[in-house]
């Protein structure tokens, strides 16, 4: 996948795995990052981000509540949540509650990383895909609605 294959916004308060995470997207993605979910919250006001990726447990916020907040405002953008904990239920109610398109358990490998990420925004390029045709469809079903009309009306329709 190109480097020109959109933006990631990585949050998580351990600047060393930043350095790890950034370093490992940064050859396919534009990567942004954020030590808190204020910071993110604010960097998601300014700019467009294909998958964003949020540690689960941090001081001064919760990675989950921050990805079900960001599904309600961003809802096409996908969505991981990286975690140390393995609760069933956790991550049940995580996965439905914000629309998570993958959880990451720690350690994340790297290689694990990179094909999730990469994943998540070809994801989206279909989704969005998805709703680029359907809107075509539409438009080619009224234009057949017309001239089906036209039709049946002898060519008055459009005089």
């Amino acid at each position: 996948m190109p480097r020109s294959a959109g933006t990631v916004l990585i949050i998580d308060d351990e600047e060393s795995l930043l350095d790890v995470f950034e370093a490992a997207l940064s050859p396919f993605f534009d990567v942004m990052r954020a030590t808190n979910t204020r910071d993110a919250d604010f960097q998601l006001q300014r700019r467009a981000f294909k998958v964003v990726i949020a540690d689960h447990l941090m001081p001064g916020g919760n990675g989950m509540n921050f990805l079900v907040r960001a599904r309600e405002e961003f809802p096409h953008m996908q969505r991981i949540l990286v975690t140390g904990y393995m609760k069933p239920e956790m991550l049940l109610r995580s996965v439905n509650e914000a629309a998570l398109f993958r959880y990451l358990l720690k350690p994340v490998a790297v290689a694990e990383l990179i094909k999730v990420v990469q994943d998540a925004a070809q994801a989206l390029a279909l989704k969005l895909e998805k709703v680029d045709i359907a809107r075509m469809v539409t438009v080619v079903q009224a234009i057949m609605e017309d001239l089906h009309a036209e039709l049946r009306t002898g060519g008055d329709a459009r005089s």
